[in-house]
């Protein structure tokens, strides 16, 4: 006997989504979440927060990026960060909101406290006064997600030492600020900081920042921070950090260089939360660093446990994490309509600019053994472009030469992770460079950047440039 058909372990995208998608269909759902709100990081400390307070960046910038006479908006930097963008609040309620809402329209219970695996179907739920009970499901979804990842020779106690959690309750915007992580995160917050004027140096331990990302387009996005003082240290690691009594840090570097600032933002890397949950003993079968190993409906080697989201690592993004969460739950209950993650899946950076890509680069493109052209346009030559203060955005297209289907795109600029999806649907609709010469698009637009890239693609092929050779 079991008390529900699926007991989601996590109320984050992956646990919220599973168990609507399950409840939709009739089955008893229960959430167990340690936390008094819903959402996860998604909600309460990453995805939404972060980029509340890029809009607000954004927002304090704009006549700096598109300045009018006489007038002038600088950043008091004596408020706290949470006063800055106090609207992040409004918003993170109205999702509580939303969420919670859905819950009880599909008749969803939610258990307060921590959820830990007795056998493949019992959880143990232990609320926040000691007190435990067990519930029984058919199946059991981990989506517990991941923490910023802690070295312990980082002084975490230290109030001007913080991660991507604590970040959000500082008590004032620094003047100066040491982030440390080349990757999304790093770079999300290196280029919000320094759009309100703070100094920032950003300390990554390769050659490249975001290295996934197309080569041009990557520079692209750091010659634009580097235009708002972003201080790139490439192949640099701390080797220690020191408290000063005025409240600042002094970070000693591996090569021996050091820095004073006012907050270190350790930036680099997340760990899967995964402890305590009795994985190992029911038999779970995990990897590296605390990730739980899944196949391609997110099942576990034990039948009855699924796990999705950032607890199976990559790629870790709120999107993805919620098409698993709905891939999982059909695959427990026999809905063959969501068999599988699709291979269109855009990643954007909430960077200043955005940066966002779909399908294949150049490389990919050759290695799959097309013979790829690539069309490109410019933001500056776009009067929406224009009117948005955005002189620097690329649209960057990979088509196929004999086809001339588009097979990927990347994009940094102004609404980037919005354009993208434009992208998207033609690839997933085989169309290319014809659809794009003969589609009417609004003026002005951003949109008809695609246009202009395909037209550049036309020209590539006239001149009969080749494309380069796969690494």
């Amino acid at each position: 006997m079991h008390d529900y058909d699926l007991i989601c372990i996590g109320c984050g995208p992956a646990g919220e989504k599973a168990s609507t998608q399950a409840a939709y269909f009739g089955h008893p759902v229960a959430i167990v979440e340690q936390h008094a709100t819903p959402g996860g990081a998604m909600v309460n400390t990453g995805t939404i927060p972060s980029k509340a307070l890029r809009e607000t960046a954004l927002l304090c910038s704009a006549f700096n990026r598109r300045p009018l006479p006489g007038m002038d908006f600088r950043v008091d930097h004596n408020v706290s960060v949470a006063k800055f963008m106090a609207r992040r609040h409004m918003i993170e309620q109205q999702e509580h909101d939303r969420i919670e809402s859905s819950f009880d329209r599909q008749g969803i219970d939610v258990h307060h406290g921590r959820g830990r695996l007795i056998d493949a179907t019992t959880v143990e739920v232990t609320t926040e006064n000691g007190k435990t009970h067990r519930i029984r499901g058919r199946f059991v979804l981990i989506s517990t997600g991941s923490s910023p990842l802690r070295p312990k020779h980082i002084p975490f106690d230290h109030p001007s030492v913080v991660d991507a959690d604590g970040v959000l309750n500082l008590e004032r915007i620094p003047a100066r600020m040491i982030i440390v992580g080349g990757g999304v995160i790093g770079c999300e917050y290196a280029s919000i900081f320094a759009e309100i004027s703070v100094k920032v140096t950003l300390v990554h331990n390769g050659d490249h920042v975001l290295p996934f990302v197309d080569a041009e387009c990557r520079q692209h996005l750091v010659q634009a921070m580097t235009d708002q003082g972003v201080d790139f240290r490439p192949n640099c690691a701390v080797k220690t950090v020191e408290p000063q009594l005025d409240g600042s840090v002094r970070v000693i570097f591996e090569d021996g260089t050091e820095a004073t600032t006012d907050v270190l933002l350790w930036a680099a890397g997340r760990t899967s939360n995964s402890q305590n949950l009795g994985l190992e003993s029911v038999g779970v079968e995990m990897g590296d660093r605390g990730l739980i190993k899944v196949n391609a409906h997110y099942q576990t080697n034990v039948p009855t446990i699924y796990a999705a989201g950032d607890v199976i690592g990559f790629p870790a993004l709120a999107a993805t994490s919620m098409e698993q969460g709905r891939i999982a739950s059909c695959h427990m209950f026999g809905q063959t309509f969501k068999t599988g993650l699709t291979h269109l899946m855009p990643i954007g950076l909430y960077t200043i600019p955005a940066v966002s890509m779909i399908g294949q680069s150049m490389e990919q493109a050759l290695r799959e053994g097309h013979d790829p052209v690539i069309g490109t346009a410019d933001y500056r030559y776009n009067v929406r472009g224009r009117m948005l203060g955005d002189d620097r955005g690329l649209l960057k297209c990979v088509f196929d030469r004999q086809s001339k289907a588009l097979l990927g795109a990347t994009i940094v600029g102004e609404d980037a992770t919005e354009l993208i999806h434009l992208a998207q649907c033609v690839i997933a609709n085989g169309g290319g460079i014809d659809y794009f010469i003969n589609t009417c698009f609004n003026y002005p637009s951003l949109g008809e950047l695609y246009k202009y890239a395909a037209y550049s693609a036309l020209q590539a092929m006239k001149r009969g440039t080749p494309a380069l050779k796969a690494a």
